[in-house]
């Protein structure tokens, strides 16, 4: 098999317009496209959506550093983020810290930003959407 690209995806159960402006303000990211339920070229199937959810995101694209992230709302209301991390290799240490700790300002911190033996400043912060990152110096 050959892969032509692994995106992450991310379903907000119904904070996704919330999320996009987080990560727009704390990430820097760029947002390609929204689509809500209610612009769907498409309805989805009878009883599929949670009632009032037509203006909820039914798609969206944003670009982090470069990269597609891939975000929406799910069908109804979600239960959260479990099993993985994003992790997120930045340039700058300055830029390392100001992410980091503009995460943790509303989010929890699993490890406190230091030195491993992997990279020169690493640590974990999960955001108030339960999304954990890892955020690290690029060596």
């Amino acid at each position: 098999m050959k892969a032509v690209s692994l995106t992450p995806y991310l379903c907000f159960g119904g904070r996704c317009h919330e999320a996009i402006d987080y990560y727009r303000t704390v990430l820097r990211a760029e947002v390609e496209m929204v689509m809500l339920f209610k612009e769907s070229p498409e309805p989805p199937p009878p009883g599929m959506l949670a009632p009032g959810w037509e203006e909820k995101v039914m798609h969206a694209s944003l670009r982090i550093g470069g990269l597609l992230v891939m975000v929406d709302d799910g069908c109804g209301p979600g239960k959260g983020f479990e099993g993985f991390s994003l992790h997120l290799a930045l340039d700058t240490e300055a830029d390392v810290n100001q992410i980091f700790r503009a995460i943790a300002e509303k989010g929890e911190v699993g490890m406190p930003l230091g030195k491993t033996f992997w990279s020169p400043l690493f640590g974990m912060v999960t955001d108030h959407f339960g999304v954990t990152w890892m955020i690290s110096l690029a060596a």
